[in-house]
C-alpha cells in the first residue's frame, strides 16, 4: 500500500500548490505592468503627425495660468509652509505605487490565508478518510484476521446440538463441521495447507457469498444444505456445489487453530471453492429444500 500513501500525499501537495497559484493569479489579473503603462503614457503624450498644435498650445497655456493662479491663492493662505529665506516650500506628491513592487496587498494576503487555512484541513481529512477506507483491516473485522468469539470445542458442540453451522458476522463466514472420517477424500481435492489443517481439526470456514452472482447464502435447516435464494444454487454442509447455476463450490478462508482459539484469515483472497462434481462427504439432502 505504499503506492497508495504516496499517491494521496502527491494529490494533497498538488491541491495546495493549485490553491496558492490560483490566489496569486486572481490577485494580479487585470493589473498592467510598468512597461505597459510607460508605453501608454508615451503614446498619449506624442502628437499625431499633421495635427494642428495651436489648440493644444492654447489649452496648455490656459492650464498653466490656472495652476499659477491656484498657486498664488494657496500662497496667500497659511497651508503652504514657508522656507527660512521667505520662499514657499514645494510639497512633493508621491508617485503611484507599482503593484509589482508592492507585492500582495492586505486583502490578497488574507484571501490566500483563508483559502489555505480552510482548504488544507479539508483535503487532509479527505485523504485520511480515503486511506482508512482503502487500507485493509489488520484485525477485528472482515479484511483482516478474525478471532472467533467461541473456541473450537464450543463451535463443534453447538453445530452438533443445533444441527446448523456457526456464523461469524465479523468474518462474513459460516464455520461448518467437517467429518473426520472423510479427511482422506478431502486431501485428494483440497491442497491449501491452512484449509486442510482446519478440516483435520473438524471445521471448514465458508465465505457467505454465492459464487454465482454474489448473493448471501443462508443455511436451510430442513435440507441441511446451503441454498441461495437468488438463483437456487445449492451446496452441501461443507460448501460443495450440489445444484443450481453456481460454477463451483463455496469459497473458503484459511483457518488457524492455536489451542482452542480459532482464527479466520480474511485479509487476502478467498480460497477458490472446489470444482463441480466434488462430493467428499457424500451428503445428500436430508429434507425438503428451502429454495
Amino acid at each position: 500500500m505504499t503506492w497508495l500513501i504516496l499517491g494521496i500525499v502527491l494529490v494533497l501537495l498538488a491541491a495546495g500548490v493549485f490553491v496558492v497559484v490560483s490566489a496569486g493569479r486572481r490577485g494580479t489579473t487585470g493589473g498592467l505592468s510598468r512597461e505597459t503603462r510607460k508605453r501608454d503614457a508615451s503614446s498619449a503624450s506624442a502628437p499625431t503627425p499633421g495635427t494642428d498644435l495651436a489648440p493644444l498650445e492654447n489649452a496648455e497655456g490656459d492650464d498653466g495660468r490656472s495652476r499659477a493662479d491656484e498657486t498664488r491663492a494657496i500662497g496667500s493662505g497659511s497651508q503652504v509652509p514657508v522656507a527660512a529665506g521667505g520662499g514657499n516650500v514645494a510639497v512633493a506628491t508621491p508617485p503611484p505605487v507599482d503593484e509589482e513592487e508592492l507585492g500582495a496587498t492586505r486583502r490578497q494576503f488574507f484571501n490566500r490565508a483563508i483559502l489555505i487555512v480552510l482548504g488544507v484541513p479539508v483535503l487532509a481529512t479527505f485523504g485520511v478518510s480515503l486511506l482508512g477506507f482503502l487500507w485493509p483491516n489488520a484485525a477485528g473485522g472482515f479484511g483482516g484476521k478474525v478471532t472467533s468469539p467461541k473456541g473450537l470445542t464450543d463451535i463443534l458442540a453447538g453445530i452438533s446440538t443445533q444441527k446448523q453451522p456457526f456464523y461469524i458476522p465479523e468474518a462474513r463466514t459460516w464455520v461448518a463441521a467437517y467429518p473426520p472420517a472423510d479427511i482422506a477424500n478431502a486431501k485428494q481435492v483440497y491442497k491449501v495447507p491452512a484449509e486442510i489443517a482446519g478440516m483435520e481439526a473438524g471445521i471448514v470456514a465458508l465465505y457467505q457469498k454465492c459464487v454465482h452472482l454474489g448473493c448471501r447464502v443462508p443455511w436451510c435447516q430442513s435440507s441441511q444444505w446451503f441454498e441461495c435464494p437468488c438463483h437456487g444454487s445449492k451446496y452441501n454442509a461443507v460448501g460443495e456445489k450440489r445444484g443450481g447455476p453456481a460454477p463451483r463450490g463455496l469459497d473458503r478462508w484459511p483457518v488457524y487453530i492455536t489451542g482452542d482459539s480459532v482464527v479466520i484469515d480474511t485479509s487476502g483472497n478467498a480460497i477458490q471453492g472446489p470444482p463441480i462434481g466434488t462430493n467428499t462427504t457424500g451428503q445428500g439432502a436430508e429434507g425438503p429444500f428451502c429454495v
